[in-house]
């Protein structure tokens, strides 16, 4: 096993890590346990997803996710103290309303939360909130293709950029991020091909979710790199582990234990200094 490099990652070393071709490892964490499993095997991104609101409060899309909870996730993940560049992923309604709201909601993340950076999502209608942010000294990775904030107007799911018109916007709202000045793009669930060209011609990093294997790194959603679920996943995923079933498996040891009496045992338990007997009497 490969020894985690404990580097702090930083905007800029990611970026020269693409300029040296190294490839970019990210994923997402919610708590202190799975930042530190993330920090020890030497993740460059910890990416603190509204995801959240799927895989641990069993919404079926991201959309009720709150600021106040992605705070309380981003702290508990920064307190794990891990090498890898915190991002904080700005939830659906924090930078729709105006831009010194998203602003306000941004240096959150930083003040509260303890991230580094901050993830938005969208293309061309972002462009002016995302200059604010950038302003503010804030940095902020963008987010194009799928972004499952507008599940509803994409109606669904749906992999994006398969189209003429729908590819060359993704690919023009890349080249202006990039001048922008964000620090990384996410590109979601885009054909491979679109994927390779932005990342040709981008200098800043992109990370993949679906979008092939021409991006300069890739991110998966942590329970589903580990198989904790035994659920649907879309084809991009691939699982590293089937932890469900271990889970199953140590539950259903405990159960027995506890039912046949063998747990807990004598060495599993407190004793008395002095003979029982003799204290109770």
């Amino acid at each position: 096993m490969l020894q985690p490099d404990s580097e702090k990652r930083t905007v800029l070393n990611l970026g020269q890590k693409k300029t040296r071709g190294e490839k970019i490892t990210a994923v997402t964490a919610y708590d202190f346990p799975t930042a530190r499993v993330a920090a020890d095997a030497g993740i460059d991104i910890i990416l603190v997803g509204d995801s959240l609101g799927m895989v641990l409060q069993g919404h079926e899309n991201t959309m009720k996710v709150t600021m106040d909870e992605m705070i309380y996730h981003t702290a508990m993940v920064t307190r794990a103290e891990p090498p890898a560049l915190v991002v904080g992923d700005m939830p659906y309604g924090s930078f729709h309303v105006s831009i010194e709201k998203s602003v306000e909601n941004a240096c959150r993340f930083i003040k509260e939360g303890g991230a580094e950076a901050v993830k938005l999502e969208g293309g061309r209608k972002r462009f002016r909130t995302i200059e604010a942010l950038l302003n503010a000294e804030i940095p902020v990775m963008g987010h194009l293709g799928l972004t499952p904030q507008s599940v509803h107007q994409l109606g669904g799911f749906k992999v994006q950029g398969k189209l003429r018109e729908e590819a060359c916007e993704i690919f023009a709202d890349a080249l202006e991020l990039e001048k922008l000045g964000v620090f990384a793009i996410v590109l979601e669930s885009i054909p491979l091909e679109l994927a390779k060209k932005i990342s040709e011609r981008l200098s800043i990093p992109t990370i993949g979710i679906g979008a092939g294997p021409f991006c300069n790194g890739q991110v998966l959603v942590f329970p589903d790199l580990v198989g904790l679920t035994n659920l649907y996943l879309p084809k991009f995923i691939r699982k590293y582990a089937d932890t469900h079933a271990l889970w199953l498996k140590a539950l259903g040891d405990y159960i027995r234990d506890v039912q046949n009496g063998t747990f807990p045992n004598d060495q599993e338990s407190y004793h008395l200094l002095k003979d029982i007997d003799e204290f109770l009497q």
